[in-house]
């Protein structure tokens, strides 16, 4: 199934600003960590764009990491305290592994990380290590770093896994809820050009990994799940090998809900990131 234009139309929805990177000519370029004294963590810039934000609530189950590329599901997780990181490898990860190699069909899932965001105001969310919700327009990988993925996490049997169609697909979903605070938008991987996509250096301290940062294109279509909890959670497709039509890229982004109370509670959530592999 899928979200037809008629199905849009009927959804509710909220109108807000997301980040978009301004076009520039110089190779675009963040810092993973603390940057040398003077030199600013990113080199782009952002602008403002308004867009209509539709709430997939009555249509969930609809939208397909194929089609859109993304997904809603609900899964009770058996994790006590996603603030522990040795339970969430030692139950999560399986468990995100198994979720998603039932709703792919794959043949393996390899999950090779996990991040927590909590919202803190007056943080700057594109300092990377302050961990808040990241409220700019992206990807996170590429054509070229999603394949590389393979090769840096699982060496010896890269070339075996990359002759078979490969994906990544982040796990993300609330750690409190009903989230209202800085909701994920997703947008539909069909209303985006590859023109579109702007291969952006991410610099860690022992690697250069490559994201894509995201230019703005009237005709991107978004949406999210309004008032998320933590038996929810949402399937994001950031690769896809395949080049037959199906999403490949799925941009997100956090974005200020305007109808939320003032007192909302600030967002916590955690997303997983795994290697998702089918057989050739």
């Amino acid at each position: 199934m899928s979200l037809d234009s008629s199905i849009i139309a009927s959804l509710p929805a909220v109108e807000a600003d997301l980040n978009y990177t301004v076009p520039m000519a110089e190779r675009a370029r963040d810092y993973a960590y603390d940057p040398p004294p003077g030199v600013p963590h990113s080199n782009t810039t952002l602008e403002a764009r308004r867009f209509t934000i539709r709430d997939i609530r009555p249509v969930a189950t609809r939208p397909s990491l194929d089609g859109e590329g993304f997904a809603a599901l609900r899964h009770q997780s058996a994790v006590a305290d996603f603030y522990d990181d040795e339970e969430v490898v030692r139950v999560y990860y399986p468990e995100a592994a198994a979720l998603i190699q039932e709703a792919t069909g794959a043949t393996r899932v390899f999950v090779f990380d996990h991040t927590r965001r909590r919202h803190k105001p007056d943080a700057d969310f594109r300092r990377n290590e302050a961990k808040q919700p990241a409220r700019e327009v992206h990807v996170d990988q590429t054509v070229k770093s999603g394949p590389q993925r393979v090769r840096d996490l699982l060496p010896a049997e890269a070339a075996k896994l990359l002759a078979g169609r490969v994906q990544i697909i982040n796990l993300w979903r609330p750690i409190r809820g009903p989230v209202r605070d800085a909701p994920l938008a997703v947008c539909d991987a069909r209303s985006v050009a590859p023109v579109d996509l702007m291969p952006s250096d991410l610099i860690y301290r022992d690697r250069i990994g490559e994201t894509y940062s995201v230019t703005w294109n009237p005709a991107h279509r978004w949406f999210y799940l309004s008032g998320m909890t933590p038996e929810e959670a949402l399937l994001v497709k950031c690769y896809e090998s395949r080049t037959d039509g199906r999403a490949r890229f799925a941009p997100h982004s956090a974005f200020t809900d305007p109808t939320a109370p003032p007192d909302a509670p600030m967002r916590e959530s955690i997303e997983l990131r795994t290697l998702v592999f089918h057989d050739a």
